[in-house]
């Protein structure tokens, strides 16, 4: 589905109930100029009523885990209403059986949320061209991925459980799944997040969003 001609812009939609993380989404898109955000949904249910709407939607960013309707289900009414719209699936976790779920349900490609500004944007482009994007084998682990924030961020003297929860922080899990994660209390991930905020030099978490866009860690 590529545009007509450079001046047409690649029309898309965001499902996905994390405000940080469509924050960051919105900025790295926002990047691209072929690329025009038409709408943003916080579920299923708000994006398929947003999709009767404005039907002529090019890409949708649709997240795995929302409620109301999750990604799975809202991608059988995409395809069977809007069948034109090409779909990307967007999540935390690289769970296989999770992923062939998507492609059974017509996903047309699928990348994890902690990938690279420049994965993403291969994933988009990808599907938007009529290919497919399902290949997660070069996708980051947290092993490769502490390697890479070491290099932006020892200067700011973060600890080992920061880094951590920073990471953690960029795949959108809230400070209770960080705590059932690494098995705190959600006093001590506040009181960590506070001090990243603070060796950072950040004022809200919007800015430690475009912070981790930026650096694109």
């Amino acid at each position: 589905m590529k545009p007509d001609n450079m001046e047409k812009k690649i029309q898309t939609m965001i499902a996905d109930d994390h405000p940080l993380f469509v924050e960051g989404l919105k900025m790295i898109l926002s990047s691209n100029d072929l690329l025009q955000i038409a709408g943003i949904a916080n579920d299923g249910k708000q994006l398929l009523y947003l999709l009767t709407q404005q039907p002529n939607i090019d890409l949708i960013l649709l997240d795995v885990n929302m409620p109301n309707l999750n990604g799975l289900d809202t991608i059988k009414y995409i395809k069977q209403s809007f069948g034109s719209s090409k779909v990307l699936m967007l999540s935390a976790y690289s769970d296989e059986k999770v992923v062939e779920q998507a492609k059974n349900a017509g996903a047309d490609g699928y990348v994890l949320k902690n990938s690279s500004k420049d994965e993403l944007m291969k994933a988009i482009m990808d599907v938007v061209n009529g290919k497919t994007h399902f290949d997660l084998q070069n996708e980051p682990n947290q092993e490769d991925a502490f390697k890479k924030m070491d290099i932006f961020l020892r200067k700011y003297n973060l600890t080992k459980r920061e880094k951590e929860i920073l990471l953690y922080l960029k795949q959108t899990y809230t400070n209770q799944q960080i705590a059932d994660k690494l098995h705190l209390s959600i006093y001590t991930v506040e009181t960590h997040r506070k001090n990243i905020m603070q060796k950072l030099q950040l004022s809200s978490p919007t800015a430690l969003v475009k912070f981790l866009v930026e650096f694109n860690i």
